[in-house]
């Protein structure tokens, strides 16, 4: 029997126009005109800004949660349910809403508020680096003060985070195919957004967590997890920690998971979980044909 897992992509996988097909549905409809309430603007007009508005932060992760949201929703729906579910940053967010571990509502509150604060923080930069060697990597990343492991992709591909001369200094001392500064605000996944995550714990604190109905891998742990207590105190160091995705990918075949949704806009996550699990049938649902 096929065992499922249903997984979220993040900050990065946005595009201008996406979600544009989920517009007329009316359940769909009524999830927009709710988001719009809580957020006090539009999802589909940000994401329909030919000035690319949904790229930044400030949006990019309220709009990604709603979407997602809907995709999920759609695929429930029809009969479609995961055994298992994870999210890749922001996408961890949609991964416990799925879960039953709060609200749409609820989801969207912390995601706004996370969103503000992360736009907020213009200290430090990222950047990419595909193609390398990981031992070198890690002597690089312990001996060059300021900068961390922000994403752990795949054995090919990791975001590090950081002050910019730092990030400088890696991205000069390790030998990679490829190399790229990141466009972002801030210094994601590191020590320097530890300002904003302290200022999110006390929101996410009030915020009640119920028992997820299916098991949920965390950014920080990739231990699959249903305790809403576990999964609150893994949000909490989210901000500030890597994310483990290389790590959750073997952890998701070691738990007898064959077959991976990628359940959003665009195919980074299925096309940096290839490399991880070859022997997993992937999919992506990123829209309502999809479905």
């Amino acid at each position: 029997m096929t065992k499922t897992a249903w997984i979220f992509p993040g900050q990065g996988s946005q595009a201008i126009g996406m979600g544009a097909d989920l517009y007329e549905l009316p359940a769909a409809q009524a999830r927009f005109e709710r988001a719009a309430e809580i957020l006090g603007w539009s999802v589909a007009e940000i994401c329909q800004s030919a000035d690319d508005e949904v790229s930044k932060t400030l949006y990019t992760q309220p709009c990604l949660y709603t979407i997602e949201t809907i995709l999920a929703d759609l695929m429930r729906e029809q009969g479609h349910h995961p055994a298992v579910v994870t999210g890749h940053s922001l996408g961890e967010y949609v991964a416990l809403y799925v879960a039953g571990v709060f609200d749409f509502e609820t989801g969207l509150q912390l995601v706004k508020r996370r969103a503000e604060l992360m736009d907020a923080v213009s200290e430090g930069t990222m950047a990419a680096l595909l193609g390398f060697d990981r031992t070198q990597l890690e002597q690089q990343l312990a001996q060059i003060p300021g900068v961390v492991l922000a994403n752990d992709n795949n054995d090919g591909q990791v975001v590090i985070s950081g002050t910019p001369d730092a990030v400088e200094a890696m991205m000069a001392a390790v030998k990679s195919k490829r190399a790229l500064r990141l466009n972002v605000s801030g210094a994601f996944h590191s020590p320097l957004m530890a300002n904003a995550a302290a200022e999110f714990e006390p929101v996410l604190a009030d915020v009640p967590f119920q028992l997820a109905q299916m098991p949920v891998l965390s950014n920080v742990d990739p231990m699959p997890s249903t305790d809403p207590i576990v999964l609150k105190a893994r949000l909490v160091r989210q901000m500030t920690s890597s994310v483990r995705w290389r790590e959750i990918s073997l952890k998701l075949v070691e738990v007898g998971v064959d077959s991976i949704i990628e359940v959003g806009p665009g195919k980074v996550l299925t096309g940096i979980i290839k490399r991880t699990c070859p022997g997993v049938v992937l999919k992506n649902v990123g829209a309502i044909a999809d479905i």
